[in-house]
């Protein structure tokens, strides 16, 4: 792929959006930039080094059922500064690559995306590539909790006003500017989406049609937009390949079925940047799963 745009790294190491994993644990996706730095991921994608978000204390001790989103404030907070930094990526032209981080890292580039198009009026959209929709709201769950499975459902407006309306903004994303592949078949929301206008392909669909044809299609999903925002959580892929994630999930994209997808969809020069979830270092000692991480992410920039 020819590259006019200069890649530039941002890390966002927050895990607020996750409950702990166990008593008095703490989830240890904060670690992935650090590890795929270790990598040398920004030396092989010969990026420039945006530095790093340090995001607000992870405290979740308070939360029980029933209270919304668990640590909602430092969330909303850190949504505002990250869309602060990616709009500053962008002043300069620059194309964002942002490492989270838990999901709801997804927040701050679509606020700022739509601080973008309320000034000029346009149509911005977001590719979801993701083995889970994240469409849990308070309109079909008996309670929220961990922004990181709801941060579809927040971006589109769902949920309560302190994360889905900062700044005046919502919704960030319209519901028919925004289209999933890689969800697994059995995902709970997959009706709700389709009820919602919001299409989606399943991992075995994606496989089905090839890669290729199944950007073409995400692309041609979200309509006349101006730009798009890029998605990427590694549970996508399938646990025999990534199982460094806090909930893998049998059925899921090959390493090179994922660098094939990335690399249609940021071909587009509509596509303005893209983030990076859910990798969870405890889970790789070695740093083999790093180094995959890295690997695909290069030939994907590459291709």
């Amino acid at each position: 792929m020819d590259r006019p745009r200069r890649i530039a790294v941002l890390d966002a190491p927050s895990n607020l959006g996750l409950r702990p994993p166990t008593a008095h644990t703490v989830p240890g996706c904060a670690k992935a930039p650090g590890a795929l730095r270790d990598r040398q991921l920004v030396k092989r994608l010969n990026a420039v080094d945006a530095g790093c978000l340090t995001p607000p204390r992870y405290d979740p001790s308070h939360w029980r059922p029933g209270d919304g989103v668990d640590q909602a404030a430092e969330i909303a907070q850190y949504t505002r500064s990250l869309a602060d930094r990616v709009e500053r990526i962008w002043r300069v032209r620059d194309f964002p690559m942002v490492l989270g981080g838990d999901c709801s890292v997804l927040l701050g580039p679509l606020l700022a995306q739509k601080r973008r198009a309320s000034k000029d009026d346009s149509r911005r959209g977001l590719i979801f590539v993701d083995g889970n929709s994240d469409f849990r709201h308070p309109g079909n769950s008996e309670f929220v909790g961990a922004a990181a499975a709801e941060e579809l459902a927040l971006a589109t407006g769902r949920g309560q006003p302190d994360l889905t309306d900062i700044n005046g903004m919502r919704p960030y994303v319209e519901n028919d500017a925004v289209t999933l592949l890689g969800i697994r078949p059995d995902d709970p929301y997959r009706i709700e989406l389709e009820a919602s206008g919001i299409p989606s392909r399943t991992a075995p669909q994606v496989r089905a049609d090839g890669t290729r044809r199944s950007a073409d299609w995400a692309r041609n999903a979200i309509g006349n937009v101006t730009s798009y925002w890029l998605h990427v959580d590694v549970d996508v892929l399938d646990p025999s390949v990534m199982p460094a994630v806090d909930g893998p999930m049998n059925g899921g994209l090959t390493l090179g079925e994922l660098g094939h997808l990335i690399s249609a969809l940021i071909a587009d020069a509509r596509c303005v940047g893209m983030d990076l979830t859910v990798f969870d270092p405890d889970y790789d000692p070695e740093g083999k799963y790093a180094k995959d991480i890295v690997d695909t992410l290069v030939a994907a920039f590459d291709q």
